[in-house]
Order: C-alpha cells, then sequence, then structure tokens
C-alpha cells in the first residue's frame, strides 16, 4: 500500500504536517509523543517483569 511513495511524497507529506500544525507546535508534539512512549515501554516492562517473577503469588479463583 505505501510501498509506492518515494521521497518526493514524503517531503509533500511533512510540508503539509508543517502546515497543519505550525512550527512553533511540532517540538512540543514531538516532545509529548517521546514521552508517551518512554511511559508505555517503562510499563509494558514492569508488566513483564512482574510476570516473570516467580515470587509473586497467584489470585485465588474463589
Amino acid at each position: 500500500m505505501l510501498g509506492n511513495l518515494n521521497g518526493w511524497h514524503l517531503v509533500i507529506i511533512l510540508a503539509v504536517i508543517l502546515l497543519l500544525f505550525g512550527a512553533t507546535r511540532l517540538p512540543a508534539l514531538s516532545r509529548s509523543l517521546g514521552q508517551s512512549m518512554r511511559i508505555f515501554k517503562d510499563e509494558t516492562r514492569a508488566g513483564r517483569e512482574a510476570d516473570d517473577d516467580p515470587n509473586r503469588q497467584q489470585p485465588n479463583e474463589s
């Protein structure tokens, strides 16, 4: 589907994004996206470590 995009298409898409959001909001958007990704990664890592913890008690199914 996206296989036939070339460099000019990407430049045009980036220009449209720049026009829509403005140059002043792009750094804030990328910063918040980075923070969200970092939080998501930390939470998935914590969940995986909790699943791997052999000392954790299993909840009762009653």
